[in-house]
Formats: structure tokens, C-alpha cells, sequence
């Protein structure tokens, strides 16, 4: 059974990389939220070296349909979450979703 990853790209202040971090990180609140469903596979956070303000986080999934029956059951709690987070980031881009092969 492939993987199911879903990517995307953060600018974040640099008095705000601390909180960013604890909460995108692996062990923060957006992976705890995840863990909450099954198929959930881990969270990978990056931290750009030529740009300490850009971020990548990784959302790995068993598939697809493990993340759409998350976003089904937990939506409320994933939109509550996110806009919680909104202080936190000067932009976020979605760089779409990815199978592994």
C-alpha cells in the first residue's frame, strides 16, 4: 500500500520560530490532533538552512483515505486548531499531496 503525504511551506517571524516549531513538530499539537486517526504515519517538520524564516512540514498517511475520513470525522477540531495558529506564520502554501512509489 503506497504512502499519502501532504506538504506545505510556512514563512514564519522569527519571534514566533519557537511556538512554531513546538506546535508543527512532530510531538506538537498538529501531530497529536493527527494521532487522533488511524492510518496517521508521523510528521515531519524542516527547517530551511538558507532561510531560518521557511518551514516544510510533512503529514504522512497510510493513504489517502485515512486523511479524508480524518478530515471527515475531525474537521472542526482541524479548522479550531488551525485558526489558532494563524499568529503564528506570515504565510502558508499548500505544495500539494504526494503518493510514495
Amino acid at each position: 500500500m503506497a504512502g499519502y503525504t501532504y506538504v506545505w511551506a510556512f514563512r514564519v517571524a522569527p519571534e514566533q520560530r519557537a511556538a512554531f516549531e513546538r506546535i508543527y513538530g512532530p510531538d506538537g499539537d498538529w501531530a497529536a490532533l493527527f494521532r487522533r486517526a488511524e492510518g496517521y504515519r508521523g510528521t515531519l517538520l524542516l527547517r530551511d538552512r538558507a532561510d531560518a524564516s521557511r518551514y516544510l512540514t510533512l503529514d504522512r498517511w497510510q493513504d489517502e483515505g485515512f486523511w479524508l475520513a480524518f478530515r471527515a470525522r475531525l474537521d472542526y477540531d482541524y479548522r479550531a486548531l488551525d485558526a489558532a495558529c494563524e499568529g503564528l506564520t506570515l504565510s502558508e502554501e499548500s505544495l500539494g499531496d504526494y503518493s510514495e512509489s
